[in-house]
């Protein structure tokens, strides 16, 4: 049996379990403070999220707040689609391993799925895609409140938006599968400016505004966030901004930061 083995375990997440477990309970007891059941907010059942890939101590507040709404629904299967950082691609490559570690237990790869999206799409597996971070830091996340789900994981290069919105778009007429879109926004600017660019991703989300995303957006996922744009108008779904921060947050340091923002598509 084939394993995607974790890349970057110890480094942008614990590998220890109650280290993980330890977090998200405090990102949880953050949020429970302050939202109420009545806000609304807690009580989505997102078809998709859309959430970003830093260190948890950076951008797991952020992650986890839209992540922890996947309990909400009744998936079966979670689609995690992310940018290749490290290796050049061409197109989009899937993972056909037959299970997906993380320091919590295994999640099965759902195979059928796979060869599904390999035939109608035409995609293949470009195994060093698959020490992929954009995707990875998700999958723990998936495994606390999802436990029983099977997981499929997309690493995307040089991909046309338009293309890619067809594999989600595809996706989302099964009721049983979620999809989660992996992206961070600007990259080391001051706090200013970094806000003002997030601040035009932000907006094109909230707005489902493709046009709007070439306005300045600096998102390193802006492919993959096109493309949920794209889908969620298609299928008619909203999207709700669920919370924007940057890593000025966590390490008090303004002169470089990163963005990273959550948001969740419902019916």
């Amino acid at each position: 049996m084939s394993t995607r083995d974790t890349a970057v375990c110890g480094q942008f997440y614990p590998s220890n379990p109650k280290e993980i477990q330890s977090m998200l309970e405090h990102y949880n007891q953050i949020v429970d403070e302050h939202l109420k059941e009545n806000d609304g907010v807690l009580s989505l059942k997102p078809r998709a999220v859309i959430v970003p890939h830093a260190g948890y101590v950076y951008s797991g507040f952020t992650a986890n707040l839209a992540l922890r709404l996947l309990a909400n629904i009744d998936a079966k299967r979670v689609v995690v689609i992310g940018p290749s950082h490290r290796v050049y691609l061409k197109g989009t490559s899937i993972s056909d391993f037959d299970t997906y570690h993380t320091p919590l237990g295994a999640l099965y790869i759902d195979q059928a799925l796979v060869a599904d999206l390999k035939e109608r799409f035409d995609l293949e597996c470009i195994p060093e895609a698959h020490h992929e971070h954009s995707t990875e830091v998700q999958i723990p996340f998936v495994k606390t409140y999802t436990p029983e789900v099977s997981v499929v994981e997309l690493v995307y290069g040089d991909e046309s938006p338009a293309n890619l919105a067809k594999v989600i778009e595809y996706l989302l007429k099964d009721p049983e599968t979620a999809v989660v879109i992996s992206t961070d926004l600007s990259h080391y600017y001051d706090i200013k400016k970094a806000n003002a660019l997030d601040s035009i991703c932000l907006d094109a989300v909230k707005k489902l505004s493709t046009g709007k995303l070439h306005e300045g957006c600096e998102a390193c996922g802006k492919i993959g966030v096109e493309a949920m744009l794209l889908a969620a108008k298609n299928n008619g779904l909203k999207s709700i901004l669920l919370d924007y921060r940057t890593s000025a947050d966590a390490s008090g340091d303004e002169s470089q930061v990163v963005g990273y923002m959550s948001a969740a598509f419902v019916e």
